[in-house]
This record gives structure tokens, C-alpha cells and sequence, in this order.
């Protein structure tokens, strides 16, 4: 049977899916980030998918998000984008080494995965933390400096008043050089990675994650460790196919 608990790990709210006949035993575990906007719930369709084949799956909850809303609109979260993501990576090891010290993680078998900001963190997390083993990236994009800089090129075209200054949005692209994976291909040395994207998302581009990829394979010495999975006429939202191929990625690489 596969259990769903609500856990609070290193100070974050998070779920933890497993099968609850090895409760407390060492698993692989595999760490999936949600959203904007969203919450750790949303994901545990595929949570349990995943649980089913053996894996302790944690879902947090993001900074500003679920249990750790502060009452922001989602227009006034999504100006935070970039201040979620730097802090998920701040939050990230301390969730692994929580875990690791409650001897929950198997043979340091850790994967990392997520939706959109979630797709964006794991990307960016490669570039910090080689205890990473196994990655995916739904819809998500590893070119951070890129996406901030059409991001505040679109504001400006759309004449949007944002809570930033000049000065302070160019401090910001500027910060997430060091989490550019585009920037540090070198930085993946060979972990497997999987991407999915729709080919009509409106909010992530496609050719984000699809140029990334058309790079990034030439640095494997096995190209059967990256792939990407591209979805005819699908827009920002994962599907089922995409939850399914995200289970079988992590089956055959963890």
C-alpha cells in the first residue's frame, strides 16, 4: 500500500510518498518541486506513480507557496520567480541532508525533478550539486539569464509596472549566471537528464529547453543518458504521457 505523509523536513512542509510496508527503510529518493503558483499536492499523481516502483518521493513546498503562503496574489508571487528558485536551492541540500541523516536515502541514490519553476530549479541545481544523480525537467528552462532577460523585455514592451528598478532586475540576470546551466554544460558530467516540453508553451519557450538539449548532447559520452521528449500541440500544462515517461526515466537511470 502506498502511504502519503505529511512531514516537516528541515523546516519545510513537504509530503513524503512510499510504500508503507518500508517505512523508515533506506529507499532511492527522488525530490519533485512544483510550480509557480502552485503546491506540493498537485504533483502526487505522479508521486505515487513513482512510489509504486519503489521510491520514497518527497514533495516540498515551495517558499511563498502551500503551507508557507503569506497572502501574496499570484501576480505578486510570479514577480518573485527568481526569488523562489534561489531559495529552493538554498532549501535543497538541507532537505538531502536531513534525510540523509535520518538514513532514508539507499546507497545515496537521490533524483531531482520538477514542473516549470520546478523544471527551472532542478536545472539549476545540477550546477551546485553533484549528489544529484538523476534529473528531469518538465517544461522547465536551464537558460535562467536568458528566460530573466525576455522576461523584463516583455514587461517593458507591455509597459508593466514591476516592483523592480532597472538597476535591481539587471543585479538579478546577472545573479543567475552562476545557476546557468547553458553557461556549465560541463557541470551535468554525464548524470542522466530527461526534458519534456509542449511545443505550444506560451509561458516557458519550447526552444529554451530544445536548444539546451541540441547542445548539451554533443558533451555525452553515452547519448542514451539525455533525452528529450517533445509533445505536438501541447501548451503549459504536463500530461499524462509526459507523467509516464517522467516514472520510466527515473526506472531505468535510478
Amino acid at each position: 500500500m502506498i502511504g502519503i505523509k505529511r512531514e516537516t523536513i528541515a523546516h519545510i512542509p513537504a509530503l513524503m510518498i512510499e510504500d508503507s510496508r518500508k517505512e523508515g527503510q533506506p529507499l532511492p529518493v527522488i525530490t519533485y518541486i512544483h510550480g509557480i503558483t502552485s503546491a506540493k499536492e498537485q504533483n502526487l499523481p505522479l508521486a505515487f506513480l513513482l512510489a509504486e516502483k519503489g521510491y520514497r518521493v518527497i514533495l516540498p513546498d515551495c517558499y511563498l507557496h502551500g503551507e508557507r503562503a503569506e497572502g501574496l496574489s499570484n501576480q505578486e508571487i510570479s514577480y518573485k520567480l527568481w526569488e523562489v528558485v534561489l531559495q529552493n536551492l538554498k532549501e535543497l541540500p538541507m532537505l538531502y541532508q536531513e534525510l540523509q541523516a535520518q538514513n532514508l536515502i539507499l546507497d545515496d541514490k537521490f533524483g531531482l525533478a520538477g514542473t516549470s519553476m520546478g523544471g527551472i530549479t532542478t536545472s539549476a541545481a545540477l550546477t551546485q550539486y553533484d549528489w544529484i544523480k538523476v534529473a528531469a525537467v518538465l517544461m522547465g528552462s536551464p537558460q535562467p539569464v536568458r528566460f530573466a532577460e525576455e522576461q523584463v523585455a516583455m514587461l517593458k514592451q507591455m509597459e508593466v509596472d514591476v516592483p523592480l528598478t532597472e538597476e535591481e532586475q539587471q543585479k538579478l540576470i546577472r545573479s543567475l549566471e552562476k545557476i546557468d546551466l547553458s553557461k556549465q554544460v560541463d557541470k551535468l558530467v554525464g548524470r542522466p537528464i530527461f526534458f519534456w516540453h509542449g511545443e505550444e508553451d506560451q509561458v516557458v519557450p519550447f526552444d529554451h529547453s530544445y536548444s539546451f538539449y541540441n547542445d548539451a548532447i554533443s558533451h555525452y559520452k553515452n547519448p542514451e543518458n539525455i533525452r528529450f521528449l517533445r509533445e505536438v500541440g501541447r501548451d503549459h500544462k504536463v500530461s499524462l504521457y509526459a507523467i509516464h515517461e517522467t516514472v520510466n526515466w527515473f526506472d531505468l537511470h535510478m
